[in-house]
């Protein structure tokens, strides 16, 4: 009987702590990904340096959709405190709202790849050079965005069919997590940008 009594939350305990390294290996092999690419981008720089179509500007609009990646991760911040007092609606109101603002970002994104693309470092360019380099990792960068905009969506649907609660939160605590990633990079590519191109300007 005391076997019996005890086996749920035993068999709990091991499948919360899978779910939760399987998180952080997944951002650990995310992390060794764009690593390797921004070391990658930063040796083309630094081969390209010479070309003067690598010291053409890049779009402002990086800069402002950054404003709205950094607003994801606040809210996203609340939205871990939230759950944690079982205010389900709450948490999925700010995660619904983080969603929105991904979709606002996106779309920012795609109109800052849309003008270099049009811009003279690709028209005027010989395979399109640094340019298209930064276009590559901001659609690398995107793309992992999309996915994270679906994860959101499957949290809140959950957040409100009751799911988690105070003592059962990892979903919430990892999507904040891997918005969290994501801005981090960002921000460290736009460093790299910054310092690799003509820095920002409002017409590339």
């Amino acid at each position: 009987m005391p076997t019996r009594a005890t086996q749920p939350s035993i068999d709990r305990l091991p499948t919360d702590r899978r779910f939760q390294q399987g998180g952080w290996l997944f951002l650990g092999s995310l992390c060794v990904f764009f690593l390797a690419s921004i070391l990658l981008y930063g040796f083309y720089a630094y081969s390209r340096r010479g070309d003067p179509l690598s010291a053409l500007p890049i779009p402002m609009t990086f800069l402002v959709s950054t404003l709205c990646l950094l607003g994801i991760s606040v809210l996203v911040h609340f939205a871990t405190r939230m759950i944690r007092r079982e205010r389900r609606e709450s948490t999925a109101a700010l995660i619904g709202l983080s969603a929105v603002l991904a979709i606002v970002f996106t779309g920012f994104q795609i109109l800052s790849m849309y003008t270099m693309l049009s811009g003279p470092a690709v028209q005027e360019g010989n395979g399109k050079g640094l340019v298209g380099m930064v276009i590559v990792l901001a659609f690398l960068h995107a793309l992992h965005v999309a996915g994270g905009i679906i994860a959101l969506g499957i949290v809140s649907v959950r957040l409100l069919q009751g799911r988690y609660d105070h003592e059962r939160h990892w979903p919430v605590d990892f999507a904040a997590l891997y918005w969290h990633f994501l801005d981090l990079v960002w921000l460290f590519m736009l460093v790299v940008f910054w310092t690799t191109t003509g820095g920002f300007k409002w017409s590339a």
